[in-house]
């Protein structure tokens, strides 16, 4: 019996967000995989060839999250057919959904569409403030009943055109560590939440830098809004990419 699964990595919710658009068109009941769960065992999800799978991820940088590569790997496609999607904040997605395209298929998937998609800034949340949006939305709706439409009148083979290069551009580091503020209760909320285990529950100020991936999950989803990234660093990042950020990025569908 075929299903419909969408594989997430989505720690502050927009990607879940421009997933979730496309694949309610889909089916009324969709399995998810979470892959920002630092506990999950990912290597025991196996895919039947009639199966349809989503996978969304975010652009870090031009790249795929590295964290949420490594979960990826270990999933089993087994020929079943993929929708790749990848969201990012408005400046550029660059490399990923070629790279995002090659796990795809070291996975043993066959890659049957491709959808570029905005979500609001994780970081600098005056990009791309509140998308997806409802015209975002309405896109993404569209994209969803043409891939079912085409994946249902095509064989596919996997040899759709994506935009990016081979190889990658070099991946950046985590840079903002988010820290705890004085408002931090030691709930330990955002270590217990940490896609990256980066947060030690006996000592929640700070995150370990090495292990840190920068996704701002724990800043998200503090209920006492009690941790914070360098404000200085983000104003200067966030001047470095103006100039790429200021035109609206629409979302885009590649067949």
């Amino acid at each position: 019996m075929m299903k419909y699964v969408q594989l997430i990595f989505s720690p502050t919710g927009g990607t879940a967000k421009v997933a979730e658009a496309i694949t309610e068109e889909w089916d009324s009941h969709v399995e998810t995989i979470d892959l920002s769960n630092a506990t999950d065992d990912f290597s025991k999800y196996a895919f039947q060839e009639e199966d349809i799978a989503l996978i969304a991820l975010p652009s870090y940088g031009g790249r795929v999250p590295d964290l949420a590569a490594q979960r990826l790997k270990q999933i089993q496609g087994n020929s079943a057919r993929c929708v790749l999607v990848c969201v990012y904040g408005n400046r550029a997605y660059e490399d990923t959904l070629v790279e995002m395209e090659d796990i795809a298929r070291q996975c043993g998937f066959t890659v049957a569409a491709a959808i570029a998609a905005i979500a609001e800034h994780s970081i600098m949340h005056q990009y791309a403030t509140g998308r997806p949006d409802e015209q975002d939305i309405e896109h993404l709706k569209t994209y969803a009943n043409t891939i079912l439409t085409s994946m249902s009148t095509v064989q596919k083979t996997g040899t759709i055109q994506i935009p990016g290069n081979r190889p990658y551009k070099k991946a950046g580091g985590a840079g903002l560590v988010p820290k705890a503020t004085k408002d931090c209760i030691n709930c330990g909320l955002c270590a217990e939440q940490c896609p990256a285990k980066a947060i030690d529950p006996e000592h929640v100020k700070d995150a370990d830098s090495k292990k840190c991936i920068a996704c701002m999950r724990c800043v998200v989803n503090c209920p006492h809004s009690a941790r914070k990234v360098n404000n200085a660093m983000v104003s200067v990042a966030a001047l470095a990419i103006k100039k790429a950020c200021s035109v609206r990025k629409e979302c885009e569908l590649f067949l």
